[in-house]
């Protein structure tokens, strides 16, 4: 599909110069080079999404911006792969005169929904109705740099878990980790664990959904310098013991699905396991890890700083933005007006749990 200076396209129809300029663009972005921004993530997205399209924008012969997205019924349009990406918007040139309308004309899009837009995105951030924070580490200069920030803002935290890691390895076998595991077994030992824990934990379990299970497997096979799957395992002896599946960058390491053993629940082998990843990141010359949005307790105790993300939508006047508004609005507001009030909040986690404690009886 074309309408003037912008092209609609299926994310396999992409040339090899436009996602060079895809890439290229992104690296002279000013927001840090996560991998769920790249082109290898929307191409695998696309390959399980029917819906997935990019518009690309020209400016004369050459691309200047790039818009991942899906299409819905009546136009409704979302982020490409909303839902399980942690980061979305627009790739852009800097500077590039684009308006919403025109974008969202050219896709035949009535609306276009994102919940972890970029702060970067000044196309799209005025739209937002609501702000997140997603929690970072920062291990630009080292593994013991950041442990002596944890020292610092957390030392009993650092020392415990320091300590549960010597008892895990005495108590179940030597301890060992390795930061990109190729054994398929390993990925699906985490789906199970990770399904698991959405249930235990009243969730809707993701990997209860085809497509995503086929897209992190797609992903896991994925292996490019600003893309690639990394699956990281702690080990105990033998036996895994936690695990984590996630996308890095050069620069950045995407946190996506961690998971652990419950039985090995009382060594926390979850933390065990961050920090062996931000050691090996660190390692590897990649400067931050993204825990990604929501709250909890892991990420408040591994963290260095946040970063802002956004949830909203772009609409276009007609039939579709309304229906957007009537899908999305009551219960965003439900949402805010819950997390606004501790006390009820706590009372729909415990309510959650307790629902899916009936469901498994």
């Amino acid at each position: 599909m074309n309408s003037g200076r912008i092209r609609v396209v299926g994310p396999g129809e992409l040339g090899e110069g436009e996602r060079e300029r895809w890439r290229a663009l992104r690296a002279a972005s000013e927001a840090p080079r996560n991998p769920f921004m790249e082109p290898e993530f929307t191409e695998a997205v696309g390959l399980f999404r029917p819906g997935a399209r990019i518009a690309v924008v020209y400016e004369g012969p050459e691309p200047a911006g790039f818009l991942p997205y899906e299409r819905g019924p009546l136009g409704q349009g979302r982020a490409i792969g909303l839902g399980v990406s942690d980061a979305q918007g627009a790739i852009l040139r800097p500077g590039l005169d684009l308006e919403t309308g025109e974008l969202l004309k050219a896709c035949s899009l009535s609306s276009w929904a994102f919940d972890n837009l970029e702060a970067e995105q000044r196309l799209f951030v005025r739209y937002a109705a609501e702000e997140y924070a997603t929690y970072v580490i920062d291990v630009e200069k080292g593994y013991e740099t950041y442990e002596s920030v944890l020292r610092a803002q957390s030392p009993k935290f650092l020392k415990t878990t320091l300590a549960k890691e010597r008892r895990l390895g005495r108590q179940a076998g030597e301890l060992r980790f390795v930061f990109d595991e190729r054994d398929p077994a390993a990925l699906r030992t985490l789906m199970e664990w990770k399904s698991a824990q959405y249930r235990r934990t009243g969730r809707r379990d993701r990997f209860a959904q085809e497509w995503i299970t086929r897209l992190v497997g797609q992903l896991a096979r994925t292996r490019a310098p600003e893309c690639s799957g990394t699956l990281s395992v702690l080990y105990a002896g033998e036996r895994p013991v936690a695990a984590h599946f996630g996308l890095r960058s050069a620069s950045v390491l995407a946190c996506w699905f961690p998971s652990y053993d419950p039985e090995f629940a009382k060594f926390s082998p979850g933390l065990v396991l961050h920090l062996r990843m931000a050691e090996a990141a660190a390692a590897a010359g990649i400067g931050t890890l993204d825990l990604g949005r929501g709250a909890a307790e892991y990420k408040d105790a591994l963290k260095t700083g946040e970063l802002p993300v956004y949830e909203g939508a772009v609409t276009r006047p007609g039939v579709g933005a309304a229906l957007h508004w009537l899908s999305r609005e009551p219960a965003r507001r439900a949402h805010s007006f819950v997390r606004s009030r501790p006390q009820l909040a706590s009372l729909a986690a415990r309510t959650l749990k307790g629902a899916a404690r009936l469901r498994r009886t």
